[in-house]
């Protein structure tokens, strides 16, 4: 956890730190990068216990930009299936995908296992202020009954959600946005997202994994190539102070040794950030030749 860290980083804190504040135990299930991020199957079931509440599946992904295939969703519900626990779908990037139709979404694969997707504006719409977001019940078998139904009304209430405004404004912007407008915004961000793995593909230590939707791409360092860095947090907060472009350390979301890089700046912005993070990376590779030593996701 980066709370473990004095100064500028202390504001980086665990899922478990977040469990903890809500009397909630968080188990978190690895990741595999050299599949695209795809989920360890066998590492996530070994984690399901009596008192698992429910198996939370982030797909397109926030931070890997990864978008998982009809077959890792099936499964990933064979696991929840078997192990009867209800899954918790995060879907909000489903519309940001680079390849037309890559995202297949949960709850249509499911027969059995009941499934909450969690979806909103901020991400399609590019209104993350408007705090405007739902869950879709899929419950075919009436699993989760009355309670749950009740519970999942009382946590839409602990808050005074969007103003009226922005619920006004809904009908129109769910049905009325042109195609134009969401084609440009994929089109960008994958224009950045080509763009910044290309790049840093041929960076000496650096192994960025290609995404495939989302708005991130995330970046593996060979620690070993920079000694005089503690950690990732350590790397970036360098990479801050030296060349000014700040990347948020992977170790914010459980996976140290990895940096994520955020796909929504100008062009030109990432063409600059890209410049420098090399620049950053010649300076303090050390070990031998400058080439890359990680196999990368090309």
């Amino acid at each position: 956890s980066g709370s473990k860290h004095p100064g500028p980083t202390a504001w980086i804190f665990s899922l478990q730190d977040i469990g903890l504040s809500l009397g909630v135990e968080v188990k978190l299930y690895n990741l595999i990068p050299e599949k695209s991020w795809e989920i360890d199957l066998k590492h996530m079931e070994s984690l399901v216990d009596d008192k698992t509440a429910c198996i939370i599946v982030n797909n397109p992904s926030n931070p890997c930009g990864s978008v998982f295939s009809k077959k890792h969703l099936q499964k990933i519900i064979a696991v929840a299936s078997r192990q009867c626990v209800p899954i918790l779908a995060d879907e909000i990037y489903g519309d940001m995908v680079f390849e037309y139709g890559a995202f297949q979404a949960l709850a249509p694969l499911s027969t059995n296992v009941p499934i909450l997707s969690c979806g909103g504006l901020a991400k399609r719409w590019l209104v993350p202020g408007w705090r405007m977001g739902w869950i879709l019940i899929h419950d075919r078998k009436e699993i989760f009954g009355k309670e749950i139904r009740e519970g999942l009304v009382r946590l839409s209430q602990r808050i005074l959600g969007p103003c009226t405004i922005v619920q006004g404004a809904l009908d129109h912007l769910i049905n009325r946005t042109p195609q134009h407008f969401y084609d440009n915004t994929i089109n960008f961000i994958k224009s950045n997202a080509d763009l910044c793995y290309n790049t840093l593909s041929a960076v000496p230590g650096l192994c960025p994994v290609r995404p495939a939707g989302a708005m991130y791409l995330m970046v593996g360092i060979d620690m070993e190539h920079f000694p005089e860095f503690e950690s990732d947090v350590d790397f970036t907060e360098r990479m801050i102070s030296e060349q000014s472009v700040f990347c948020l350390p992977a170790t914010c979301f459980e996976y140290p040794n990895y940096f994520r890089v955020v796909l929504t700046v100008p062009e030109e912005m990432m063409v600059e950030a890209c410049r420098r993070i090399r620049e950053f990376c010649l300076e303090h590779y050390q070990g031998g030749e400058a080439v890359q030593d990680l196999e990368c996701d090309k």
